[in-house]
């Protein structure tokens, strides 16, 4: 093989890295599976798609090597290959943050101006943990904390979250925090919290965030498939 046939060969297979990102549905896919494993049928459902668009971008994913596949019976749960794809969509978001600007305007426009929901670093967040004077609250789905969480955190779905605050010590600051940046689940709950009368502020970044920089994280024993499929479906 001659030097322009191997580097035809090898860019090829980096290529095909590329064509799995190549679709707004499967770059989200990723982002969901980030935080915890699925059934076609949960992602397709989270996703708005039908069975079979999602099973396709998934098929994509797949000979990407990109996700991976765990059969129990009936059904077929997918989750990332590995802890470096999550890597490689933290990069791809960080190189299209600092050089699109559309994504600054959308976010705008979506988010709003942020500044009034006062927000907490990873490293405030670390030292205020271990002094123990924080609650960390994770505000993302039941499934997807029970998948994996920050060390320490305790789990009250956004949606649950009116209903349980008697569940949180009022002496306490609580930050909340959910699947990242562009996660609105946080800012909801800090707004209910500070609605009644508590200190809250927001995590900076979300769970994937915190595990990529391999910052300690739980993960409790995995559930049956059935399981998580009937949680998904509740949801």
């Amino acid at each position: 093989m001659g030097s322009r046939a191997f580097k035809n060969e090898l860019y090829g297979q980096f290529a095909r890295i590329g064509k799995a990102l190549s679709s707004p549905n499967r770059i989200e896919i990723l982002d969901l599976l980030a935080q915890s494993p699925r059934t076609v049928e949960s992602l397709a459902n989270e996703l708005e798609l039908s069975m079979g668009n999602a099973s396709a971008h998934l098929q994509v994913l797949k000979e990407g090597r990109l996700v991976e596949t765990r059969k129990d019976g009936l059904y077929v749960e997918y989750s990332l290959a590995d802890e470096g794809v999550g890597d490689l969509l933290q990069a791809m978001r960080g190189v299209a943050e600092r050089r699109l600007a559309e994504i600054d305007r959308l976010v705008k426009a979506y988010l709003g101006e942020r500044e009034e929901i006062e927000s907490i670093g990873f490293d405030e967040l670390a030292a205020r943990v271990r002094a123990g004077n924080v609650v960390l609250l994770d505000v993302r789905p039941q499934p997807e904390y029970e998948a994996g969480h920050i060390a320490g955190a305790v789990s009250i779905p956004a949606e649950q979250l009116a209903r349980r605050l008697k569940e949180l010590p009022r002496t306490k600051e609580v930050v909340a925090y959910c699947r990242g940046p562009y996660c609105v689940f946080a800012d909801e709950a800090v707004k209910t919290l500070r609605a009644n009368s508590r200190k809250a502020r927001r995590l900076e970044g979300g769970f994937p965030e915190w595990r990529s920089q391999r910052r300690p994280i739980e993960r409790p024993i995995k559930r049956p498939i059935e399981q998580i499929k009937k949680a998904a479906t509740r949801r």
